[in-house]
């Protein structure tokens, strides 16, 4: 062995057993600071039970001094307690593993600085500095700059000049140390291919160790920037819009705590990434689908199913097929403009007001007010203008009322205190009388302005549809007509969208979704070529700064696989005849296609295939057919021979096993293995082909039924 072998390998010991030795003083701080806390916890509970006590015996005769105690004593606790159990759980990760990674860097005139990068920060009482820095503080990112040498990472005072002079990556499981890695380009390979090697378990994972430089320029981009992804199968933009979101919260707690929203594709996907945020350290993130939102909006529930919709889709219902074109299409949007612009050229008929042969207020009048405020939804308008004549209405209302009083105080003085005595009873009735009679006839007159009554929207529209069953594309316009008409927006404020496979957005979508919500900024993230319902020219999502005009809008591109080996994604790359996936070196086994030319062989084919994967190892295996009806077919004929389910509706809970679905419940789903049924019978979007093949992370198997 040569000498310098020998100095590299003390080297690398003497190292180790500094960075060991760096661990166990980082978990000890952790130790202390989890100790602490559960202390603290414990003081806080003992303080309000005694202090409950006290105020009860202070207060056993004042009920509603009791309950304001409560309500005051409930507010504290619950805020508290969020506040601890957050920190607690923080803390119970770091210590499995502290941090992942470490950058060494020099700032000018500041010396040069070491930072241990984790997926919590960590600063105990009484440290200036953080002993473990937060992932997404702003000088975490150089960690993720993919180089050494000069560059600079965003603060907010502006960009501060930095120097990398070095970079590590570790590997602590359960408080251990169990390999570590300099390197000088991107997150080291050898921890990559760990992490993506893995079966995949029931959810996504958060990536924070392994966050690619590309990824990591998304997920740290301006608050006030709309960031458009186009991102190849398996690139990672779920997980990096989710980390974009964290990344947020943590920066502009202040500006968007409880003030996100996530919009998915289907709810099988949104309980897939449920748990990425809470383990991100966040909850108060509202998360639903586009339909679902609208469907609760509108309080409208009597809508298609998606499966049935996206079925018709896919059996070529041509007369369906082009109500979809059209209903997603520019051609509809002004339709729907023209509608309003009708209504408010000629749904009122606008009348003279009276009260008792008195002009309250004319017609022209009423004309001008309309012009005055022609700046407000119709709709809006219309209620404004009723509140006016309503104002005039009691003005002169109040006028004769005034006038009835005044002559009854007048003939009272007429009488003298006998002829009163024996007058006052009728005069008082009289007066009520009339009092009564002005009133009733105003609340009929009220009445009779119901001309100025809004129809409903959803009426509106129904009448324009046809009075045919709503669908999913019909959810947009209706919100549009409530928008352009109401005035109609969200009642929470929103301060950010993420709207993720945003290529099946249609240009209503993103122009209603913007309206209801005056986000400033979106995070937008689909994959052009995994659109798979039908549409007339370009995919919305890439002419989002022609929809969204008036936002500052940055463009980014996905083009690198990390899901599936490369075998699986140069197999789907035959799908595609432009935008071609790069995947990342990672190889594995062969994609095997198998000819068979009856259903009996499917069966006996699938079963076998499942077995040899379930003796690998493999936990997570989907067999995924065209359509719901393929589904069930392979389904019932192999459910009483292995264990197996279906997911035949958008409310199933996705766990890991052995799974029989269509290709639209598996957008943005992985899996270890797929079995992939290409019915070789049927002409077939080769988009289609390309979705169900990229689902699959280490093996695919193509059954072609010819």
């Amino acid at each position: 062995m040569s000498g310098t072998n020998i100095e590299n390998e003390l080297k690398q010991a003497i190292e180790m057993n500094v960075e060991e030795e760096r661990l166990k003083y980082t978990l000890k701080l952790i130790n202390d600071e989890i100790l602490k806390y559960i202390a603290y916890r414990k003081k806080f509970s003992e303080y309000i039970v005694n202090y409950r006590k006290n105020i009860i015996e202070e207060y056993r005769d004042d009920e509603d001094k009791i309950v304001e105690y409560f309500d005051h004593e409930r507010f504290i606790k619950e805020e508290t307690y969020n506040a601890v159990d957050k920190k607690l759980n923080e803390l119970t990760v770091l210590k499995n593993s502290p941090y992942f990674g470490r950058v060494d860097f020099s700032e000018e005139d500041f010396g040069v600085e070491r930072l241990y990068i984790g997926r919590f920060g960590l600063t105990p009482e009484g440290y200036d500095e953080p002993v473990v820095m937060d992932w997404r503080a702003p000088a975490a990112s150089l960690f993720y700059e993919g180089k050494l040498g000069e560059t600079y990472y965003k603060a907010p005072i502006g960009n501060i000049k930095a120097n990398v002079l070095a970079r590590r990556q570790y590997i602590i499981n359960k408080g251990k140390l169990e390999g570590m890695f300099d390197t000088e380009v991107n997150i080291k390979d050898e921890i990559l291919q760990k992490v993506l090697s893995k079966n995949a378990d029931d959810k996504l994972k958060d990536i924070v160790t392994t966050i690619q430089k590309e990824q990591d320029e998304i997920i740290r981009e301006d608050k006030y920037t709309t960031v458009v992804v186009d991102g190849c199968a398996g690139s990672g933009k779920t997980t990096v819009a989710l980390h974009r979101v964290a990344y947020l919260l943590y920066n502009y707690r202040n500006i968007l705590e409880d003030k996100v929203l996530i919009l998915g594709p289907n709810n099988i996907f949104m309980e897939y990434i449920s748990n990425v945020l809470p383990s991100l350290g966040e909850t108060a993130v509202k998360q639903t689908t586009f339909t679902e939102l609208a469907k609760y909006l509108l309080q409208l529930y009597d809508v298609m199913p998606y499966k049935d919709y996206m079925e018709k889709i896919l059996k070529n219902d041509s007369e369906f097929i082009d109500e979809v074109l059209y209903k997603t299409s520019e051609k509809y949007i002004e339709k729907l403009d023209a509608i309003i612009d009708d209504l408010d050229k000629n749904y009122f008929k606008y009348k003279d007001v009276e009260f008792r042969g008195k002009i309250i207020i004319s017609k022209e009048e009423i004309y001008d007010l309309h012009k005055y405020y022609g700046t407000m939804p119709l709709f809006k308008r219309s209620k404004k203008i009723k509140r006016i004549i309503y104002s005039k209405l009691k003005d002169y209302r109040d006028e004769l009322i005034r006038n009835i009083e005044k002559r009854f105080k007048e003939e009272i003085n007429r009488y003298n205190e006998k002829q009163l005595n024996i007058e006052i009873t009728n005069l008082e009735f009289r007066r009520k009388i009339e009092i009564r009679d002005v009133i009733k006839e105003l609340m009929q007159i009220k009445k009779s302005i119901d001309w100025l009554d809004n129809p409903d929207c959803i009426d509106i529209y129904n009448r324009f549809n046809g009075s045919k069953q709503l669908t999913i594309d019909d959810l947009a316009p209706i919100l549009y007509l409530k928008i352009k008409l109401e005035g109609f927006r969200l009642e929470n404020e929103i301060k950010h969208v993420v709207i993720d496979e945003a290529q099946d957005y249609s240009k209503l979508q993103f122009l209603v979704i913007k309206d209801i919500t005056k986000t400033p900024a979106l995070t937008i993230l689909g994959d052009t070529n995994q659109r798979i319902l039908p549409i007339c020219g370009k995919i919305p999502m890439n002419t989002i700064d022609e929809i969204y005009d008036n936002l500052k809008i940055k463009k980014f591109k996905l083009i690198k696989s990390y899901r599936s080996t490369k075998e699986i994604m140069e197999f789907a790359n035959n799908y595609l005849d432009e935008n071609k996936i790069v995947p990342l070196v990672r190889s594995g086994a062969a994609v095997v296609e198998k000819n068979i030319n009856s259903y009996e062989i499917l069966t006996e084919v699938a079963i076998d295939k499942v077995m040899r994967y379930r003796e690998k190892g493999y936990e997570s295996i989907a067999i995924i057919t065209k359509d719901l009806t393929m589904a069930r077919k392979v389904f019932d004929s192999i459910k009483n021979r292995i264990h197996v389910r279906i997911i035949d509706n958008e409310n199933v809970i996705y766990h890991s096993g052995i799974v029989v679905l269509p290709s639209y419940f598996a957008k943005g789903l992985e899996f270890d293995t797929v079995i992939f049924i290409n019915d070789c019978g049927v002409k077939d979007n080769k988009k289609l082909k390309y979705v169900m093949a990229t689902r699959a992370l280490h093996e695919l198997y193509v059954v072609n039924i010819i």
